[in-house]
């Protein structure tokens, strides 16, 4: 062991930290299977399998269709990541494009690029950014709207609740006995 492994160790971690926050303030995962739904939906219709001698040709009169949406899937895939204010644009886009791909690209990319597109844009379409650490009101802070608390340290006289007829039920009316009760007579 040299003595720059925990530097480098260190270098690791702080990249990684970084790429996880990062990660974190964007939909990532719907831009990830918004992109890889593409590559099938253009990779098929151009593709030719060898089954031993057998020279299996996928090539289609939609093969234009099929490189054009399976594009433009990746680059919105791409664009979530870059350009989270896109986000349900691009996914509803992405939804789209899925669901156009189906009949023009060989039944989405035989389901497989269909499904990761049609799953990432309903992702994008459902994300929403959080919210920061410490954004919040405080514990002790007063809300506002809220009647019924009072900010610590004051020492007046407590706000009435907006609700009518709420002094009947306080129990320290003048018509209720000493008590509490409501008097017979």
């Amino acid at each position: 062991m040299s003595a720059e492994t925990p530097v480098a160790a260190g270098q690791f971690t702080r990249r990684r930290l970084q790429f996880r926050d990062w990660r974190g303030t964007r939909p990532f995962w719907a831009g990830l299977l918004v992109l890889l739904g593409g590559f099938p939906i253009m990779y098929f219709p151009y593709a030719h399998l060898k089954f031993g001698n057998l020279t299996v040709a996928m090539a289609t009169t939609a093969g234009a269709g099929s490189l054009i949406i399976g594009v433009l899937l990746v680059v919105l895939g791409v664009s979530l990541w870059f350009q989270k204010h896109v986000r349900v644009f691009a996914g509803v886009a992405a939804i789209l494009l899925a669901l156009v791909s189906i009949p023009v690209a060989n039944f989405g990319g035989f389901i497989v690029g269909f499904m990761l597109s049609l799953v990432g844009g309903s992702l994008a379409v459902a994300w929403a950014p959080g919210e920061p650490v410490g954004s919040g009101p405080a514990k002790g802070d007063r809300v506002e709207g809220d009647a019924f608390e009072k900010p610590a340290g004051d020492s007046g006289p407590s706000p009435s609740p907006s609700v009518p007829g709420a002094d009947d039920l306080s129990g320290t009316s003048p018509a209720n006995g000493a008590n509490g009760r409501h008097s017979a007579g």
